[in-house]
């Protein structure tokens, strides 16, 4: 059973990248890209609509929202875009894991302004007497 939803979560992250590739075509529709966009950034996002640490609301968006949009954004990719970019997908799966050093930095730069507000925030509270 563990094994079954590891290989479910294998397939659906091979398929959130896939969509992600498709998005990046020519050939799909703005409104689709637009719609993936918003599901792959979501994904991958360390920030969740309901925080995991809320007991079992935690993970519904996880278990039904993200599956939900990966389902209709499929919908909306033509059949021979969403072919190419599978294929494109297991081929950079199988190399190695596919890296965005954009992403990566953008996420590095967010947590660092937060970090740098926290900062701020407990020395204004804190050390600054009124």
């Amino acid at each position: 059973m563990l094994e079954k939803l590891k290989q479910r979560a294998r397939h659906l992250k091979a398929e959130t990248f896939a969509l992600y590739l498709a998005a990046r075509d020519p050939r799909t529709p703005w409104y689709a890209k637009l719609l993936v966009a918003g599901i792959v950034a979501y994904a991958f996002s360390p920030i969740d609509l309901i925080p995991d640490f809320v007991p079992v609301l935690g993970y519904l968006d996880d278990l039904i929202l993200i599956p939900l949009g990966i389902a209709l954004a499929i919908k909306l990719v033509p059949h021979s875009v969403l072919a190419e970019s599978r294929t494109r997908a297991q081929e950079t799966i199988k190399n190695g894991k596919p890296v965005s050093r954009v992403a990566g930095s953008v996420i590095v730069i967010i947590w660092l302004v937060l970090a740098a507000l926290c900062i701020v925030w407990g020395y204004e509270s804190f050390m600054v007497q009124p």
